[in-house]
């Protein structure tokens, strides 16, 4: 079996040559030296470790590297880099169509280059997440070795899609999302570049704009549209890409929407008043709209797990759970995955039983201590864990809940001056028609007298 080639798999050329004209604007306008590579400043700095990969004259060359970061990042335009600069030997496995068998091809190939030449294999595993534990361990030894030099893609966490050995053996690189200056200036560049449309096109600063919004800090896809709007600009004999040639190139609407002005905050609104008014239609579309537009997800994380304690809180509990795994999901997966928990969250918050009880009581509990309804503490609730507590009357007299009957003690927990303060009204909706019944219950049992209104 013969070695791969670093393109051979996707019909490419090699690294060292130039694309061809009818190549995708995305593979023609790949970064030929590092500083066409836009962002990553934070691992591209004088002196690390991928740096240090780039010049194989550097001392210290770091064993492996994975690099994690969302798609367009430029995880695979790094490991051409590397292809170009570095001098070693080359190699590309897809980790969507090798097996094991292809990986000890490629190892059986370095090893007899370093014996014979002294010649250095640089490995390059896309996806590598989709790599099996058996194909993952075929790379451990030649790794540990230095037979092979590996530089691994992926999109998801290393820790939980790359064996721990592997993980151990190499250097964790992430990648950030790209600006949306940093977008705007790959279609700048683009738009500019011979390997572009070098010069011959301009384009409306509100069309760049939609660009950027759309590629949700893809490198790639804002290159990919930019191809599409150009083609539909050239083919009405236009000099300007427009907003509406980027709308006819991808079959898809304007979303005009500015995250930071007047129409990012309308949106946000009708979206939290969509899931509390238990529209879930509205509120889907809504999410589409700021998804689509690259709304950060975290943000429209957070707005749910708010809406799930204010608008739903106790008449179904579970909402909240939804809402939290959702913005954790978001940090663990990245867009555009992460759309699908969110959705999942909006869909449970909106068709759930609405009540703003726990909203409430919060509130009038902080309103009366802003008032200076505090009070003291009762005495038979202070702390009376150290010595002299007793003499002082602290813990005297309280009665442990759970040597009672229905582990509840009749006995005054709130200040005196508060001693009628009630604050969480439940509704008689969903979950908190059973809570109205137990609080009902409890005061029974607490005051037997009846001190407060019951629900």
């Amino acid at each position: 079996m013969s070695t791969p080639d670093l393109f051979s798999a996707a019909g490419h050329t090699s690294p060292g040559d130039l694309p061809a004209a009818n190549a995708p604007l995305a593979v023609r306008m790949r970064p030929r030296e590092l500083g066409d590579v836009a962002g990553q400043e934070h691992v591209l700095k004088a002196g690390s470790p991928l740096r240090r990969l780039l010049d194989p004259q550097a001392p210290g060359s770091p064993s492996s590297i994975i690099l994690f970061g969302p798609p367009g990042t430029g995880k695979t335009t790094l490991a051409y880099l590397i292809a170009r600069t570095s001098g070693r030997k080359f190699v590309e496995l897809s980790a969507v169509s090798a097996g094991v068998k292809d990986v000890r091809a490629v190892v059986d190939q370095a090893r007899r280059n370093l014996e014979t030449s002294g010649t250095e294999t640089v490995l390059f595993v896309d996806e590598v997440h989709r790599f099996s534990k058996s194909q993952q361990d075929a790379l451990l030894p030649s790794v540990e070795n230095r037979i092979v030099t590996l530089v691994a893609a992926t999109t998801e966490n290393p820790s939980f899609s790359v064996i721990s050995p592997l993980l151990s053996r190499s250097l964790l690189l992430t990648l950030q999302p790209l600006s949306d200056d940093a977008v705007a200036s790959l279609i700048d560049r683009a738009l500019a570049d011979d390997r572009g449309y070098g010069g011959g096109l301009a384009i409306e600063d509100a069309a760049r704009e939609m660009i950027v919004r759309l590629a949700g800090s893809d490198g790639r896809k804002s290159l990919t549209i930019l191809e599409a709007a150009a083609g539909t600009s050239q083919a009405r004999g236009a000099k300007e890409i427009s907003v509406a040639d980027v709308e006819e190139s991808i079959d898809e609407a304007a979303v005009r929407y500015d995250k930071t002005g007047d129409m990012h905050y309308d949106v946000i609104s009708a979206f939290i008043k969509s899931m509390r008014g238990s529209d879930v239609d509205a509120a889907l579309h809504y999410l589409a709209r700021m998804v689509v537009a690259g709304e950060d997800p975290r943000f429209i994380a957070r707005r749910i797990v708010i809406c799930a304690s204010e608008d739903v809180g106790m008449a179904d509990p579970t909402a909240l759970t939804t809402a939290v795994a959702a913005y954790e999901a978001v940090a663990f997966l990245g867009m555009p995955e992460a759309r699908i928990p969110l959705a999942q969250a909006v869909v449970h918050i909106a068709t759930a039983p609405k009540s703003n009880a726990a909203y409430l009581a919060i509130d009038a509990a902080i309103a009366d201590i802003k008032r200076g309804k505090a009070g003291s503490v009762p005495f038979h609730l202070r702390d009376a864990h150290y010595s002299g507590a007793k003499d002082l009357g602290h813990g005297v007299g309280y009665q442990y809940s759970h040597n009672h009957p229905h582990g509840i003690a009749a006995q005054e927990y709130l200040p005196e001056s508060l001693a009628d303060a009630r604050y969480y009204e439940p509704t008689s909706h969903g979950h908190e028609r059973d809570i109205t019944a137990r609080m009902q219950a409890i005061e029974r049992y607490l005051r037997p007298g009846g001190s407060k209104t019951e629900a």
